[in-house]
């Protein structure tokens, strides 16, 4: 288990921890170290959890007292427990009542007074389980399912909350009225009947043990169908537009429902095999209790017991069914909140692929200069993606990376952020080994402008602050200045405030570049890398865009990895890369003259190109107006 100390999340699972090894695990949220406040609400909840369960003894006794005294037994000393003027019945009823609101009353300040604690565990391990996650690498998050992701966690962080509820609260108070009851059946009564409620209480909890076992795999099948149909249901509304335009709705609605079904099947196996534990546990309960008032029936009619002998038995027994009962709602409980912490203590020891040194120092920033030095990488051990290559970008300058897809392009951004570290070589800033610094400091030194840029469901505002989150509202309009989208911003009726949808879709690919660009100018990072960042937009567009990355790009040292050769032309050096190698540098001239690799790519991008732009102006200019609009065909006056 996790703790914010240590950081250490030793493996846990359903089949081999016991309920007294999570509670080890759990003490040290339940009783932190550096929180009086909940260690005296701890010590409160007991007191109070105490007293609720010798009040809960005493209670029947008001029981016994008042049929005695409305039968007329016992005279009016009470067996010399109590003053006569308390045994009359009426007082002894309502004596009764009290004692079983006091029941209920201490429990209720019990869970309120534990509430707080339960809930600060609850929050800590949830937190420390997104963070958790947000350490992991990206070839971890590029293999889940995010749906699926969330579903663990939620089932998780409830999984952690029954088992500190039921466990602390209810699982040590139950074993403590266990023994408080076989003392007073035993005074009152005689060893035959702690006999008999012995073998009950074994023969049930035996009986609740092995059906819940039993129980546990059926609910482990319904934990991964309903796992598989969330994961379903939100990867299709994430892709909501896709879905749309190949009108797969019915498709997708029957995949949805072939994984809803399998739940089905599992859901219902789960509630019939409850059904039968219920059942047989109330059969046990009435096979003891039945023997035991058939003893105490007998005694009666011999006249070594009362009438009120033989209510105070039935009372002490139904008294008892109430934790035995709870006994096997806490111990399903446990159990199954113990296998939906399963997959979530699993994504605790996951281990971190890419980790800080021991040693790791912050990346001091001097200049700036980036260095590639016979660097290789692989995914997959069978498919290299780099092959030894080599190359420098000076501080403040900037290098183009271009080539076909598949040649590596992106792959280097990934090393430039550590998202992976090299499998040969080195990569160094100013001479310091990524390995060797911290990754915190490399990613603030690091900007980039991707090229799918995805922002969050909130307003432009936020999503530029995303780059610096204490800049001020006025750093935040003069990033939207730069980047050429705040006279946007200003025509829209919330202007900063506006929400940009699910994954930015309200605002289109152009917009949320810019935006991309505004974040990262509010950075302000010594680095950059821009990858493909126009890559997805039209030729128009891009041109705009692309003052906006020189200006931001201005005196940094930058890398372009481009697919539109267009946009590198100024670079200092262009790297083409082909097959995780660099087959050509050089400026853009130069290249050109080589007649290599970029010359026949410079030539292809020119007459499409071209073509899109004759394109455009026979579209544009038809006596004044543009066909454009919301329906294809609709003919608007030419501005």
């Amino acid at each position: 288990m996790t703790s914010r100390r240590s950081g250490v999340a030793p493996r846990v699972s359903a089949d081999e921890a016991s309920t007294l090894s999570t509670l080890r695990g759990l003490w040290p949220f339940i009783w932190p170290h550096d929180r009086a406040d909940l260690k005296v609400r701890v010590g409160l909840a007991l007191i109070a959890l105490v007293i609720a369960k010798i009040v809960t003894v005493i209670s029947p006794y008001f029981f016994k007292w008042a049929t005695d005294a409305l039968a007329g037994e016992g005279g009016l000393s009470g067996d010399g427990l109590v003053p006569g003027w308390l045994l009359a019945p009426v007082m002894l009823v309502i004596a009764y009542n009290v004692a079983r609101v006091l029941f209920v009353g201490f429990n209720q300040l019990r869970d309120a007074l534990f509430a707080r604690v339960g809930q600060h565990a609850v929050r800590q391990l949830a937190f420390l389980t997104f963070r958790h996650l947000h350490l992991l690498s990206l070839r971890f998050h590029l293999q889940r399912k995010t749906g699926g992701l969330s579903r663990v966690i939620e089932r998780g962080v409830k999984g952690i909350e029954n088992i500190v509820r039921f466990t602390i609260l209810n699982g040590i108070p139950t074993i403590f009225e266990f023994a408080i009851m076989a003392g007073v059946i035993w005074y009152q009564f005689g060893f035959s009947y702690v006999v008999v409620v012995a073998v009950m209480i074994v023969a049930y909890t035996w009986f609740t043990v092995q059906t819940s076992n039993w129980r546990i795999g059926i609910r482990r099948e319904m934990n991964a169908s309903d796992t598989d149909a969330n994961s379903k249901a939100i990867d299709s509304l994430l892709n909501f537009e896709t879905v749309k335009y190949f009108g797969n709705e019915e498709m997708e609605a029957r995949r949805f429902d072939r994984s809803m079904a399998d739940y089905e099947v599992a859901a219902t196996r789960t509630w019939t095999s409850l059904a039968w534990l219920n059942f047989g546990q109330a059969f046990i309960l009435a096979i003891g209790t039945g023997i035991c008032m058939v003893f105490s029936a007998q005694a009666v009619m011999a006249g070594t017991q009362t009438l009120g002998d033989f209510v105070l038995i039935n009372a002490l027994l139904l008294q008892l069914s109430i934790p035995l009962n709870f006994i096997g709602f806490l111990y399903r409980e446990i159990r199954q909140g113990l296998t939906d912490l399963e997959a979530m203590f699993d994504l605790l020891a996951e281990p971190a692929e890419i980790t800080d040194a021991p040693d790791a120092a912050p990346l001091a920033v001097k200049g700036g200069t980036l260095r590639f030095e016979d660097v290789h990488f692989h995914y997959d051990a069978d498919r290299p993606i780099l092959k030894g290559i080599s190359f420098e970008v000076p501080a403040g300058e900037t290098v183009a990376i271009v080539g076909p897809s598949g040649a590596g392009k992106s792959t280097i951004s990934r090393l430039l952020f550590r998202f992976y570290d090299v499998t040969g070589g080195r990569v160094t800033i100013d001479g310091q080994d990524l390995r060797s610094v911290t990754q915190h400091s490399l990613r603030q030194a690091t900007g980039m402008v991707p090229q799918d840029t995805v922002l969050f469901n909130d307003t432009i505002a936020y999503n530029i602050r995303y780059g610096r989150p204490t800049a001020s509202d006025e750093e935040v309009r003069e990033a939207a200045r730069m980047a050429q989208i705040a006279d946007f911003i200003e025509t829209l009726p919330e202007g900063f405030d506006t929400e940009v949808g699910e994954r930015g879709l309200k605002l289109s690919g152009g917009e949320k570049q810019r935006v991309a660009i505004a974040r990262t100018i509010l950075k302000a990072p010594p680095i950059l890398i821009l990858d493909e960042a126009t890559s997805a937009l039209d030729t128009h567009t891009e041109r705009e865009i692309q003052t906006a990355l020189d200006q931001v790009s201005r005196n940094r040292t930058t890398v372009v990895i481009a697919h539109r050769l267009s946009t590198v032309v100024n670079a200092e050096t262009i790297l083409v890369l082909e097959k995780g190698e660099i087959v050509e540098r050089g400026r853009h001239q130069e290249l050109l003259a080589a007649g290599g690799l970029y010359a026949s790519m410079w030539a292809r991008q020119q007459e499409a190109t071209e073509a899109e732009e004759r394109l455009r102006a026979v579209t544009e200019a038809d006596d004044g107006y543009i066909v454009r609009g919301p329906r294809a065909g609709e003919e608007v006056p030419a501005e």
